[in-house]
């Protein structure tokens, strides 16, 4: 990777073998352990989430609904209101990481995020036409927003074949698009009507409030299609990054791979862009994080995910709580640590041109 990128720190990471059956992996302790020990600190903060809101609900009684020998209220307030919200957050986080994790490797530019090159635009769009087709229809947004995510992702990769698709292509493209996308979206707010621009407004900032079961189940769907897929073509795609011709030197047939991560990684973002409404900088800084905190050469996917799903619902759990009793968006908190997160880096990479 180039651009902003900093290489992860030169940490020893012991390689230990794996072996299922007939299949054998190599396991980086480091990342296997870092893995584990966020996966359990997204699962503390979630459970944390669950006691949090105007019913005051404790610990105990969380489990006690979870464990389903809670009284019907208190199992209604954590199973059917506030459950599905922090499960979209851990999903929803690790599917954003996953994308972003692609798209910076097919492009190798840690800026190569699906916020930045006109998905998150591209679902606003379809969100904003389908609110003024729909009367503001909540499924109807939804599914205008999965709409434009994939016809963005088509346009994105129609607009940068040539003679095969370059990694430089893919993201000056893309963010063409999505300036010009951003533009046409100001101007179909301005031409609503004031409740449907504020909903609308409200919507494009990313919420996770209101979340329910049916807004969850596709995200966990699609990232149990998606994750599979990115997982088994991983290899690939590192060997993709030191370009086609490398990749095609051991075997690796650069187009097919780069379409079948391409369209892996839009079904992920479209998918929690419909749900949850844009929401900015989970994918640009959580493969990056996780790639230094585990110290690997280069993203590994899961530890990547990992850190995603605590990075999303510590987000929206400081959403909720830093001006209680009233909420913030969840892409308000995000997009504040992902511009906290540039700064640091940019200042990181000035030093590092200094010395």
């Amino acid at each position: 990777m180039s651009g902003l990128d900093v290489p992860a720190p030169r940490w020893p990471a012991a390689i230990a073998p794996v072996r299922v059956g007939p299949w054998s992996l190599r396991v980086g302790v480091r990342a296997a352990t870092v893995t584990v020990v966020v996966l359990l600190l997204a699962l503390v903060v979630g459970v944390w989430s669950l006691t949090v809101g105007s019913a005051g609900i404790g610990v105990p009684e969380v489990m006690s609904a979870l464990g389903g020998s809670a009284p019907a209220g208190q199992t209604r307030i954590v199973v059917e209101w506030r459950l599905p919200r922090v499960v979209l957050a851990l999903l929803g986080g690790a599917a954003l990481t996953v994308s972003g994790a692609v798209f910076q490797s097919v492009t190798r530019n840690p800026l190569g995020s699906p916020d930045l090159i006109g998905f998150s635009a591209g679902a606003s769009t379809g969100a904003l036409l389908a609110g003024l087709v729909a009367a503001g229809s909540t499924m109807g947004t939804s599914l205008g927003a999965l709409a434009g995510a994939l016809l963005t992702g088509l346009a994105v990769y129609l607009l940068a074949v040539k003679q095969g698709i370059a990694a430089s292509r893919i993201l000056i493209v893309g963010i063409a698009l999505s300036m010009f996308l951003s533009a046409f979206n100001t101007w179909l707010l301005t031409t609503m009507r004031l409740e449907q621009a504020i909903s609308a407004a409200s919507w494009g900032a990313g919420s996770l409030a209101d979340i329910g079961w049916w807004h969850t189940v596709p995200v966990a769907i699609g990232l149990l299609v998606a994750l599979p897929i990115v997982l088994w073509f991983a290899a690939d795609m590192r060997m993709l990054e030191m370009g086609d011709d490398a990749g095609r030197g051991v075997g690796v047939r650069a187009e097919p791979v780069r379409l079948i991560l391409l369209g892996s990684g839009v079904l992920l973002v479209a998918l929690v862009t419909a749900a949850a409404g844009p929401i900015a900088f989970v994918a640009l800084a959580a493969p990056q994080l996780a790639m230094r905190i585990t110290g690997t050469p280069g993203i590994r996917i899961v530890p990547a995910a990992a850190v995603g799903a605590l990075l999303l619902v510590s987000s929206d759990l400081i959403a909720r709580t830093i001006i209680a009793p009233a909420q913030l968006p969840v892409g308000v908190v995000t997009l504040c640590l992902g511009g906290a997160y540039l700064v640091w880096l940019l200042g990181r990479s000035g030093r590092r041109a200094r010395g």
